[in-house]
């Protein structure tokens, strides 16, 4: 599966975890129910810019306007049921199998594994001129983040300063 993005991507990455496989599928879940939205409303527009619709009824439309209230309603339910539930999902706390703190400066990251003592660090980016050629470039650093597969990290992020980005993507 990939993991790095590239320009021709329109979507999210592959996903790496179960959570974030939830957080795409919800993703598409909004999206579909905005463009049933934006098509219908579009659509509407257009057809009252091309025909005159004359009601002599028009000041009495209470059914219309309970439809037009109720419709949104329950359309914002269909969005908000799987959003809670989704929130629940990543507000599960798990025993993590270690803690990692990150610490954003204005130009590095210091991290720390809380875990151990006197574990910590500072990650700084290679310039692109003294990058290898098989180096990412303005993404990798002289200090990399040794981390353990299968197995729950939790990653406390704050700033000692500004941060200015901080991602694992496929999380």
């Amino acid at each position: 599966s990939k993991l790095m993005s590239t320009w021709a991507n329109l979507g999210l990455q592959d996903s790496a975890s179960p959570l974030m496989e939830q957080l795409i599928f919800f993703h598409d879940h909004a999206l579909l129910i905005l463009v049933m939205i934006t098509v219908l409303v579009g659509y509407l527009m257009i057809m009252l810019f091309f025909n005159s619709y004359v009601n002599r009824f028009l000041l009495h439309g209470q059914l219309i306007e309970m439809i037009w209230t109720i419709l949104p309603a329950i359309i914002l339910l269909f969005i908000a049921m799987p959003s809670l539930r989704l929130l629940y999902l990543l507000d599960e706390i798990n025993e993590p199998s270690i803690t990692l703190k990150s610490i954003g400066h204005q130009w590095y990251w210091s991290y720390e594994y809380s875990d151990f003592n006197d574990i910590e660090f500072d990650s700084y980016m290679i310039p692109t001129n003294e990058l290898s050629n098989d180096g990412f470039r303005l993404l990798d650093v002289d200090n990399r983040i040794v981390l353990p597969m299968n197995s729950q990290i939790r990653i406390l992020v704050t700033a000692a300063d500004v941060i200015h980005s901080w991602t694992i993507p496929a999380l």
